[in-house]
């Protein structure tokens, strides 16, 4: 089975419990990062992963909470004496962005430095992000301040689907992206401009006839989060989880 392993679960304003929403994806061959708002590495030691292993990067949109990590990890993995090709995936708008603040860090500089490449995702819905032994990735243009997209993931030894909607405000096309997804991951930073509410994930999760809801991306600071969930069950009627930092869930 593949399996998601939630590394941070907080919107902008992380604490001492909750980092900026990332997460790892793990396939029987393969291991997939989605956005690096912090450093991930040490979580990867924490879960007894060697950072070589991991090949692909799915940033997804140019916010500080989603890419501000990537120059300490390559740095780190330089330092570590990586050689291991690493390949990121993200929208023009967000790759261009990055390679410019890694050029502010004078990455070219770096003496043996490991191979990275860009792979820019076409800004459509059903757009093909990656395909590999494990997973097929497909991407959605979302509603938030800058383009940013949502994933949609299949298993592809069990069919199962993973919806991520990543940020956004309610629109047709989250329909789309979770249309009938086992795990639908939504984000409930609150309702208002490029964002939704918990009640608004319950009803996207409703909608697209989702079997299952994972709140993620909320506020935790000086905030309890887990009203979250009776909130959203007001709309969604299936199971609802709100999601922590270090939670593995297989789909």
């Amino acid at each position: 089975m593949a399996r998601i392993s939630i590394l941070g679960s907080a919107a902008a304003v992380s604490d001492a419990d909750h980092d900026y929403t990332h997460f790892l994806l793990r396939g029987e061959t393969s291991m997939i990062l989605v956005d690096a708002g912090s450093n991930p590495l040490g979580k990867l030691q924490t879960l007894g992963i060697d950072d070589n292993q991991l090949q692909d990067i799915i940033l997804t949109h140019f916010h500080p909470d989603h890419v501000a990590g990537v120059p300490n990890m390559l740095m780190h993995m330089w330092l570590l004496g990586r050689q291991a090709p690493l390949r990121f995936y993200a929208l023009h708008h967000c790759a261009n962005r990055v390679e410019d603040m890694m050029l502010s860090y004078a990455w070219d500089t770096w003496p043996n430095f490991f191979p990275v490449s860009f792979h820019r995702i076409t800004e459509r819905s059903g757009a093909p992000v990656l395909e590999n032994d494990d997973f097929r990735i497909f991407s959605w243009p979302t509603k938030h301040f800058v383009p940013t997209i949502g994933l949609r993931i299949e298993n592809k030894r069990t069919g199962n689907v993973l919806a991520y909607t990543c940020d956004t405000e309610p629109i047709p096309a989250m329909i789309e992206l979770a249309r009938n997804a086992d795990m639908l991951v939504h984000e409930a930073a609150g309702k208002g401009f490029g964002h939704s509410s918990a009640f608004q994930a319950g009803e996207t999760a409703a909608e697209s006839g989702a079997k299952s809801l994972y709140l993620i991306h909320y506020q935790v600071w000086n905030t309890d989060p887990a009203p979250l969930v009776d909130e959203a069950r007001q709309a969604y009627d299936g199971p609802i989880i709100l999601v922590k930092d270090f939670d593995e869930f297989e789909f």
